[in-house]
């Protein structure tokens, strides 16, 4: 600090507390709407300068050395209130603060002191040009990454790495601002400019580690949609393959048919001409299309995946609702339950392998009640299937479909879970059905 007048305090801190409340809201998305926000940020700023101003008007020496860190842990203590972040997540977005706070800090009375002999309005306007000047490359040019970084963070970064990246965050800002160091030599200011870069850089690093984390992740969930529209072919070709070959035998054995058929009616065998083609209607109706439900194409995936689990000699219970629109984009129920179905047959196939005396059966639910849509699916598994984070490990499900049916669930506000009830699998989705499409 440069001293002062209370008045020169009152503009400092109303500069710095501006500043980082500025900061924090750019990289940080509050609970409450806009005008909330505001209202609420004012008042906490009113009392807060209200009291630092009190303090430097009692003791100005000891305001001096300790108000930015009394002043910033107050405001930690009620931006974490106002954030929708995770606790921890909020708690890295504030030490990102605290570090552009000690750049403008550092920077305006580095600048007075070098080239204003301590004229305490070039500190002032020192702070005013810089929080200007990274408030506008924070909202131009990070703004939508560190949010988008926020996503990654919150879903791939561990506490451990968030608690060491704010340690190295602090402890590079602390040094900085150590109030115990008031001789200003060549060496002192070398140290400083030195330890903002490389924490700073730190940051940086980290930054782009995590976006491109996150990015990877996002590449393999595509990757895995890819593989289920590979799959979900394979089901449709395989579907075709049958009508073709039912059409052929068919085609082939007309003129049989034929024959038979006139040779009954020049017999006059009017009876038995009946009888054979009721089994004729018979033999046709088993080689169609299982019905399982109105919607066309819930009931091609079911079908299909109902023949192959089958073939596996897995047992199928199917409950599905009848009505023909569910309320969700088929391309998204599809996605959804071709992961669930393709996930429940891989791990009955993994029993099978460890025990082929085991029974194995899959029960698939699908069910609209008012604006809600609910999707179950339990299957048998493995007693050592692990469920980590709320999610079953890849091994589980064969690497595939977990990420997609998560995706696609968020698109819905779904809520999810899954779980290993010794031995057997369960996949439990409620969706809100868009109001929208509910019609």
């Amino acid at each position: 600090m440069l001293g002062g007048s209370v008045y020169i305090a009152l503009i400092r801190f109303t500069i710095s507390l501006a500043g980082v409340i500025l900061f924090f809201s750019l990289m940080s998305e509050s609970k409450y709407g806009r005008k909330k926000t505001i209202i609420c940020y004012g008042c906490f700023g009113t009392f807060l300068i209200a009291a630092a101003c009190i303090w430097y008007a009692i003791d100005w020496q000891s305001c001096a050395r300790m108000v930015a860190f009394m002043m910033y842990i107050c405001f930690m203590v009620f931006s974490v209130c106002m954030s929708r972040d995770q606790l921890y997540l909020s708690i890295y977005k504030l030490a990102l603060t605290f570090y552009l706070l000690a750049v403008f800090l550092i920077g305006g009375i580095e600048v007075s002191i070098l080239f204003f002999d301590r004229n305490v309005w070039a500190d002032i306007i020192t702070r005013i040009v810089l929080i200007t000047v990274m408030a506008l490359f924070i909202n131009k040019k990070v703004k939508s990454s560190i949010r988008g970084f926020s996503f990654y963070v919150e879903n791939e970064l561990d506490k451990f790495s968030a608690a060491v990246m704010i340690i190295s965050l602090l402890f590079g800002i602390g040094f900085i601002l150590n109030p115990n160091i008031t001789v200003q030599t060549p060496y002192r200011l070398l140290q400083i400019v030195m330890n903002f870069f490389l924490t700073g850089a730190l940051q940086l690093l980290v930054f782009r580690l995590y976006i491109h984390i996150g990015k990877e992740k996002e590449y393999q969930q595509e990757n895995q949609l890819m593989q289920l529209n590979h799959r979900l072919l394979e089901r449709n070709m395989e579907l075709l393959e049958e009508s073709v070959e039912s059409g052929k035998r068919i085609r082939h054995d007309v003129r049989h048919h034929n024959a038979l058929i006139a040779e009954y009616v020049h017999r006059g065998q009017i009876k038995e001409l009946l009888q054979y083609i009721e089994e004729y209607n018979k033999m046709t109706d088993v080689s169609s299309i299982e019905k399982i439900c109105n919607n066309s194409a819930v009931n091609n995936i079911l079908s299909a995946y109902a023949t192959k689990a089958r073939r596996e000699q897995i047992k199928v219970t199917l409950d599905i609702e009848q009505t023909k629109d569910l309320g969700i984009p088929n391309i998204d129920l599809v996605t959804i339950i071709a992961n669930a179905y393709e996930n429940a047959i891989y791990g009955c196939m993994e029993v099978k392998k460890q025990s082929k005396d085991r029974e194995c059966s899959i029960h698939l639910m699908l069910k609209k009640k008012k604006n809600k849509l609910v999707i179950y699916c339990s299957n048998t598994c493995r007693l050592e299937v692990e469920i980590k984070n709320g999610k079953p490990k890849p091994e589980a499900t064969g690497g595939i479909g977990v990420l997609s049916i998560l995706k696609t669930a968020e698109k819905f506000d779904g809520e999810y879970d899954f779980k290993n009830d010794n031995g057997i699998f369960v996949f439990r989705l409620i969706m809100n059905i868009p109001q929208v499409l509910e019609g």
